[in-house]
């Protein structure tokens, strides 16, 4: 999609308008016919919308004269995240939406981590994109041992259902969590990345610290709490490789440029003609976003929008199809990596606060392992699992 981040203007601020029916009176998708990368597309725009509004909520507080535009971007961005996480059915519960949810979070890393340029960076994705599939692993065998149900009625076939690094070991001293920053030279995809994983697992824990509780299994409540832990964890893990030493409205208009990168990309390879349009119209809203932030960033620093944007074009975009032979190779080759301080290092060479720390937290057991203890996926569960003799 020839999309300028420099040149297009988008639809105005001030043309941003919805209604109740737009915003929440939509048919939602269907969790069987459509396609599994309509609700991965849906998912991830949630999480990186919601984002945004995190961003200019801190904005908000810290800025007096930029104030008004922050709020009426925001304001715009409430609704299209209300708009977009409304389109998830009701027959979705609220363990096949976690199912949903680490299934972004596989393919959208996958993706991120061959498009990532940077060696490092790309390092870091397929760092945490093994710990996000060990994570599909104990929600699935929890789906089976509260529902009987097979993961694959969410996945659709598109994502493998098998052991990754083991939850158990994912539990990090959070100084091991940091990782390096991308520097402000760095090429505008590595910023784009970064940001857009951002978001993703930020919604991810903030959805599984809200449904948690609601259970009443044991193991399922204290399965959502550890992976919860590990989600703040990636947080930590893809927010150190922001810039710190980007200004406000730099982080802003990179923001910006995020959601328009990500919805051009939507855009391009949706197959749902309904949620194309969708997607579209919120591409130009986010140009409009970009050219009032671009105003703020001349005006206010005294700056040139292409130090941040180059020449406006748009970096290679994450592709939207099943990454499982990608998967699969990072699995064989660096399943046993681990962290000291901001480097990956084998096994032995792990920081050794991590081992205090993951023993004392493990102490009582450890909710993933006991989640799926004598699980083995396999496909049909509910129908093809043969009942044990009493």
């Amino acid at each position: 999609m020839a999309v300028n981040l420099l040149k297009d203007r988008g639809t105005p601020l001030d043309r941003q308008r919805f209604t109740w029916k737009e915003i929440a009176g939509g048919k939602p998708i269907s969790k069987l016919d459509d396609d599994a990368f309509t609700r991965i597309r849906v998912i991830l725009m949630n999480g990186v919308e919601h984002d945004a509004i995190r961003l200019k909520q801190v904005m908000i507080r810290m800025n007096r004269e930029q104030r008004v535009p922050i709020a009426q971007m925001m304001r715009t961005e409430q609704h299209q995240a209300t708009a977009i996480n409304w389109l998830l059915s009701a027959d979705h519960s609220p363990l096949e939406t976690m199912i949903a949810y680490e299934q972004v979070a596989i393919e959208v890393t996958a993706s991120v981590a061959q498009i990532e340029t940077d060696p490092y960076l790309a390092q870091c994705y397929r760092y945490g994109l093994l710990e996000d599939f060990d994570h599909l692993y104990r929600y699935s065998a929890l789906l089976d041992r509260l529902h009987g149900m097979d993961a694959n009625t969410i996945l659709q076939g598109y994502t493998d259902v098998v052991p990754g690094r083991p939850t158990l070991v994912h539990h990090r001293a959070p100084e091991h969590d940091l990782t390096e920053p991308y520097q402000r030279s760095s090429p505008l995809g590595s910023k784009l990345n970064a940001i857009t994983l951002v978001g993703g697992e930020y919604q991810t824990h903030d959805y599984y610290m809200n449904f948690g509780p609601t259970f009443a299994d044991p193991v399922a409540r204290q399965l959502y709490a550890e992976i919860a832990s590990v989600e703040a964890q990636h947080i930590t893990h893809y927010g150190a490789m922001i810039n710190p030493d980007e200004s406000q409205l730099e982080k802003l208009m990179l923001h910006e440029a995020t959601e328009v990168w990500n919805y051009a990309a939507c855009a391009e390879q949706e197959t749902n003609p309904r949620i194309k349009a969708l997607w579209e119209r919120f591409l130009d809203y986010e140009l409009g976003h970009l050219n009032a932030v671009s105003e703020l960033f001349k005006a206010v620093e005294g700056r040139d929008p292409a130090e941040i944007l180059g020449d406006g074009q748009l970096p290679p975009t994450i592709q939207y199809r099943s990454q499982r032979d990608f998967v699969r190779q990072v699995l064989e080759s660096e399943v046993t990596m681990r962290k000291n301080g901001t480097e990956f290092v084998y096994e032995t060479e792990e920081g050794a606060s991590s081992h205090d720390y993951r023993n004392q937290l493990n102490a009582d057991g450890s909710p993933s392992e006991s989640v799926s203890a004598e699980y083995c996926w396999t496909p049909g569960t509910e129908l093809n699992q043969v009942p044990k003799a009493a």
